[in-house]
């Protein structure tokens, strides 16, 4: 059994253009098409022939029309929809920015029945590191708030350093109302290709099939990520790449590169020095990346950077 997926992502933004964004209030930037431009759209045109223009219904309306749109789009090569469209929801709960989103995903659950609607919701578990206890109160809190707003999660992705304790399962199962089987932990792994197998062997795939009514797997192979994951735990001699970027002051801007080196070039009319440690930085590092940022000394950094 194979089953195709298409992936999208949906922030209480009404931003356009991921250019024009700042990472240093949103981290790594992607835009796609939502709602509210939708609507603003439709508004301009005269489609709603003068009628007063509302979050409610209209862009939470848009919002599903999208989400619909987006789903029927072939994303394989192959002719007909993908068999599972999955929808990221960005910001907070509880955010207020974020209600209209939530409100439409509510109404959406709610129209297209059980069956046809999973909700995976993400949540910290941290540790306490003087006793090195899993705190569940952050989940339950999130949780409460989802369902005060007409969402129900069918599966819990606890994020945490290590494997949820049975004890600490079993706690989130009875205050947050979702079974045990269903309560997946995300832990640390030494690289990403290993997050496969540690989903596989909590048997998500399984709950995420149930929720939606979907034949499951007679041999779920990861025969291929699973020779990655090992080869990349081989992989032991360094490599300097070198990430020359505007938004080197906030981590979280070049996030996917966290763990590369990150260098900040100051020009030579700015201070000659730094200018000449940071040329000798950039000329023995194996590799150089480059990552997008706007305004004039973005551009010009970047043209620099790439001469």
């Amino acid at each position: 059994m194979k089953y195709v997926l298409v992936t999208r992502r949906s922030n209480p933004y009404l931003n356009t253009d991921a250019g024009t964004m700042s990472p240093f209030e949103h981290g790594e930037v992607y835009v796609l098409d939502d709602g509210g431009e939708a609507v603003i759209d439709k508004e301009r045109r005269g489609d709603y022939l003068g009628k007063t223009v509302q979050v409610v219904p209209h862009i939470t309306d848009a919002i599903q029309e999208w989400i619909e749109r987006v789903a029927l789009i072939p994303v394989d090569g192959q002719p007909g929809p993908a068999d599972v469209c999955v929808i990221e929801l960005g910001g907070t709960i509880g955010d207020i920015e974020s209600m209209p989103f939530t409100e439409a995903l509510g109404q959406f659950s709610y129209r297209v029945g059980a069956g046809n609607f999973c909700l995976i919701h993400v949540s910290l578990v941290p540790v306490i590191s003087a006793v090195g206890e899993q705190k569940t109160k952050p989940t339950q809190h999130s949780v409460r708030g989802l369902r005060s707003l007409g969402l129900t999660p069918n599966i819990l992705a606890c994020r945490s350093t290590s494997a949820l304790e049975e004890n600490v399962k079993q706690k989130l199962s009875q205050f947050c109302h979702v079974p045990a089987e269903n309560i997946i932990t995300l832990y640390d792994v030494p690289n990403i290709w290993h997050l496969p197998s540690l989903l596989r062997d909590q048997k998500a795939h399984e709950g995420i099939l149930g929720a939606l009514n979907l034949p499951g797997f007679v041999n779920l192979n990861l025969k291929e990520w699973t020779s990655r994951a090992e080869f990349c735990d081989k992989l032991l001699e360094p490599v300097r790449i070198a990430v020359v970027g505007k938004y080197t002051g906030l981590s979280d801007s070049y996030l996917s590169l966290l763990k590369l080196a990150i260098l900040r070039m100051k020009t030579a009319r700015e201070n000659p020095d730094a200018y000449k440690a940071a040329w000798k930085l950039l000329k023995g590092a194996d590799g150089v990346l480059v990552p997008g940022g706007f305004g004039d000394r973005g551009v010009e950094g970047k043209i620099l950077a790439a001469k």
